[in-house]
């Protein structure tokens, strides 16, 4: 992985030095809370419900298991014991004191992080496949060009002060696993028949409000000019973008209301002054930093473990896992395992200091010091050992991360919701972990097949609702009420697609209803048990699930209770859901 050099190092560390004095003025009331805005959403620090959130940038999702164990310490000494990974592969943290800002930042440049552009309206952490350069579809493996990319957009002047905020997605293999067509700017590398690299640019995709699927601005385009094309994109977006209503302030509004054929043509035109220029790669910049993405000391192995036949053959737990959170690696006798970060009970996406803690030490037995956060909310340890599968999968389990749900029902994406978010309409966690509950059953799970359940508190769509096969939403409250909408249909990947809304929206309690009826529509109607339901959705149409959801009154469940009023099943009576309060 990319290791700074001096200059990175004095950069990040000059930046800590400003931020702890413009916290030192805050604190005295020399600078008030309007003029103090700015200056911590520049380093990643929100106001939140219960006070500040810290988020971290990950770039592309990539981390060591130093890294890994400086966030399990900042868990520990500044937080509630806890941090809560994101669908930008980044990772956040909720409970901080103002004060303590600055010697986290601290902490966090001696292993080389920081916070800077997880917020504001600037380019934001570039985010990219999760299983890069260990993938067997992979063309062309993306962390170097991610990497170019991080160092370009980190404080570039004219892109400080966007109309909004601006996502990029780079993806290297046949099958996109960054979402690239829901991004701002998505990139695809790839090769041409000549077998020369090059990207295919999509531009104006995005969720939020209005939910757009990217469009082609390029289909092959060298690799050489890279920058400078992203450079003429933002730069037209920058010169055009609206800045009085952020509503509509994104480029994908943009590009709609020009269409891609004029945008293209716009930059076009600029680009033919920025084409050939500075920003142009040279091959010795890419191998350069292709250098710090070299494979690590694989061993000469076979994929023909016996032992490990067996070891699936006599535990139909371990045999589950195998099948739904192994994936193959390009390398023989090498595995990619994703580690469920979507236990039964706990809010997906957080981890525990001491997971943390063991991931880090995991990590470092088993995989070459190195790990993954996906846009999904779980972990990946990309070079296993097909030997060492059996023995990494008891120890996950002690430590509640093997969870054999990868691409199932439970495996849901959720946004923090109203416990934590001022803009959120409605609460995330308690609904997922009541939906992950009520669903828990892993055989009943496997019969449903590969699906995906997406859960925003809002519009602003941090859970990525939009492409969930099911996605529900947080619109409103009535009378002290949350309701959700709830749209199938959506997709991400090669054939990304956005949902469509199946009617009018539903209360708390009624929303694990109406997923269980959606679920025995697709039982009833799929062509066999192989189809998708995804591919069923598709098939039949928006009409049979929704006939069924709203045929009769949804019953509301009661709010579950214990005797204690402790455990999951109280939280869901109160107001905010934390078994860390």
């Amino acid at each position: 992985m990319y290791c700074y050099d001096e200059f990175d190092q004095r950069i990040i560390d000059e930046r800590v030095a400003q931020y702890r004095d413009q916290v030192r003025r805050r604190l005295n009331n020399e600078l008030t809370e309007t003029e103090f805005l700015p200056l911590r959403l520049q380093n990643g620090l929100y106001m939140q419900v219960h006070g500040y959130m810290l988020r971290i940038a990950v770039p592309y999702g990539l981390i060591s298991s130093k890294q890994m164990r400086m966030f399990a310490h900042i868990a520990r000494k500044y937080d509630r014991g806890y941090g809560h990974f994101t669908t930008r592969q980044n990772i956040q943290y909720n409970w901080l004191k103002l004060e303590e800002t600055p010697d986290i930042l601290a902490d966090l440049a001696s292993v080389q992080m920081h916070a800077i552009q997880t917020s504001g309206n600037c380019i934001r952490n570039i985010t990219s496949d999760e299983f890069a350069g260990v993938a067997q579809d992979e063309v062309v493996d993306p962390r170097p060009y991610a990497e170019i990319l991080r160092q370009w957009s980190t404080f570039h002047p004219e892109f400080a002060f966007l109309p909004r905020k601006f996502k990029i997605a780079i993806s290297g293999a046949k099958e996109d696993r960054a979402a690239i067509l829901a991004h701002d700017i998505g990139l695809s590398v790839t090769r041409n028949a000549q077998g020369e690299v090059g990207f295919r640019v999509l531009v104006g995709g995005g969720l939020g409000r209005t939910p757009i699927v990217g469009s082609e601005i390029c289909e092959f385009l060298p690799w050489q000019h890279v920058l400078t094309y992203v450079e003429s994109i933002l730069r037209i977006y920058n010169q055009f973008g609206r800045r009085d209503n952020k509503y509509k302030a994104r480029i994908k509004i943009l590009v709609k209301a020009l269409g891609i054929d004029e945008f293209r043509r716009l930059v076009e035109e600029d680009w033919a002054d920025l084409k050939d220029g500075p920003g142009t790669l040279t091959i010795e910049e890419v191998e350069r930093m292709a250098s710090f993405f070299t494979d690590p000391a694989y061993e000469t192995l076979t994929d023909n473990d016996s032992r490990l036949k067996e070891f699936m053959a006599d535990n139909r737990s371990f045999s589950n896992w195998m099948q739904h959170n192994v994936r193959p690696h390009r390398v023989s006798g090498y595995a990619i395992v994703v580690l469920s970060v979507k236990q039964p009970g706990v809010a997906p996406g957080d981890v525990t200091h001491e997971q943390m803690d063991a991931v880090a030490d995991l990590a470092d037995r088993y995989s070459f010091g190195e790990m993954r956060i996906t846009h999904k909310q779980n972990l990946v340890f990309a070079d296993v050992k097909q030997s060492d599968l059996f023995e990494l999968w008891q120890k996950l389990t002690r430590h509640g991360l093997a969870t054999a749900n990868i691409g199932m029902l439970t495996d849901i994406i959720s946004c923090p919701g109203a416990e934590f978010c001022t803009l959120a309409n409605a609460r995330s966690i308690p609904l997922s972990i009541l939906i992950a509950e009520r669903f828990e059953s892993l055989d009943f799970q496997y019969d449903i097949g590969e699906i995906s359940l997406n859960i925003s508190g809002c519009m602003n769509a941090c859970g990525q609702h939009h492409i969930g096969n099911i996605g529900i939403t947080g619109v409103e409250k009535k009378n002290h009420e949350e309701w959700y909408q709830i749209s199938i249909g959506g997709a991400e990947g090669n054939a990304c697609s956005i949902g469509k809304i199946l009617g009018p929206s539903l209360k708390f309690n009624q929303v694990p209803e109406a997923i269980d009826r959606i679920l025995k529509v697709y039982l009833r109607e799929r062509v066999e048990e192989g189809e998708r339901f995804i591919d069923t959705v598709h098939r039949i149409g928006h009409a049979p699930f929704k006939e069924y959801v709203y045929a009769t009154d949804l019953a509301e469940e009661p709010v579950k209770q214990d005797d204690e009023n402790t455990g999951i099943a109280a939280h869901y009576a109160v107001p905010f859901y934390s078994p860390r309060f």
